[in-house]
């Protein structure tokens, strides 16, 4: 399954949608949701987010499980720094290592400022590279310690992630070669919206590969797709999330939109999302899907 998926990665489209666990004991309701638009037959696999904007959540690792037994298809599981110290990463691999939860996301996390539970403590023992690091360990048949495991772990597959834009791309350039060389396979930008700022992200890509040797050249990057169909969320997107740029022409049409009618806001968006998508697909055909369990919104984009 899993070596499928990083088959696709590597050699073919490559296409995951990304699933958000809520604040409910359950699965059940994104699983049926997921259904209804047989989303599960038209991706190559899903992604579970950790207690996104460090808010409480169901687990990320038990509902990739859940997503994996119910679709028979591999399911990238995050994992936070934000809340695990290395003691608990690795307790928590050695578990998922077992019911075959194998492609981890590699995560530093949202602060715990930001969480709905009050006087929540980050852990931030390290960043995410410290993640990519035990993976690697594991993957040697050893813990973080460089004690060997009497039984060696099947292999685990690492991803991680990169902001979609810089005023220096150089910065970035730095970051992906530190995330390739600690065995990265494939690297999710924060979500795109101008395919200009793709072939500068791709090429930066491209650059940072420059002295890495063997199996790691096959080290991807992997376009955040995330449709927009309102005009707030492209301003706040605009405005408060760092390492997104949301060009002028995106706002203006959505604005000029608004100002007719909510189904025209609906319908401008949806198509300037939709033209992004076949666009990245001509560009480099490796894309993740975001849209904030809006199932609906993910058909249309893909149909």
């Amino acid at each position: 399954m899993f070596e499928t998926l990083i088959q696709k990665l590597q050699e073919d489209k490559f296409l995951t949608l990304e699933t958000t666990p809520q604040h409910e004991p359950s699965m059940h309701n994104i699983i049926e949701r997921i259904k209804k638009f047989k989303l599960q037959d038209r991706v190559d696999g899903f992604s579970c987010t950790d207690n996104p904007l460090a808010k409480l959540k169901y687990n990320a690792l038990f509902a990739s499980l859940k997503l994996q037994m119910e679709f028979k298809k591999p399911v990238i599981a995050t994992m936070s720094m934000r809340d695990r110290n290395k003691i608990a990463l690795q307790s928590d691999l050695m578990a998922a290592n077992d019911f075959d939860v194998r492609a981890i996301l590699a995560l530093t996390g949202d602060p715990a400022k930001m969480s709905d539970q009050p006087h929540a403590k980050g852990v931030f023992e390290s960043n995410s590279i410290m993640l990519l690091k035990i993976i690697k360990s594991f993957n040697y048949g050893m813990d973080f310690a460089g004690r060997p495991f009497k039984i060696e772990p099947k292999q685990i597959f690492p991803f991680s992630v990169i902001n979609s834009y810089a005023k220096n791309f150089s910065s970035l350039e730095k970051k992906m070669h530190n995330k390739i060389q600690n065995g990265t396979l494939g690297i999710i930008s924060q979500p795109i919206f101008d395919i200009d700022n793709a072939k500068k992200l791709l090429e930066s890509f491209n650059t940072s590969k420059e002295g890495v040797e063997g199996d790691k050249q096959k080290a991807q990057l992997i376009f955040g797709l995330f449709p927009v169909t309102k005009l707030r969320t492209a301003l706040f997107l605009s405005a408060q999330v760092p390492g997104i740029h949301v060009p002028q022409f995106w706002i203006d049409a959505l604005e000029a939109a608004h100002n007719i009618s909510e189904e025209e806001e609906y319908k401008v968006g949806m198509k300037l999302s939709s033209d992004l998508f076949k666009e990245l697909n001509k560009l480099h055909p490796k894309i993740h899907l975001m849209t904030a369990n809006r199932f609906d919104v993910a058909d249309e984009i893909i149909s």
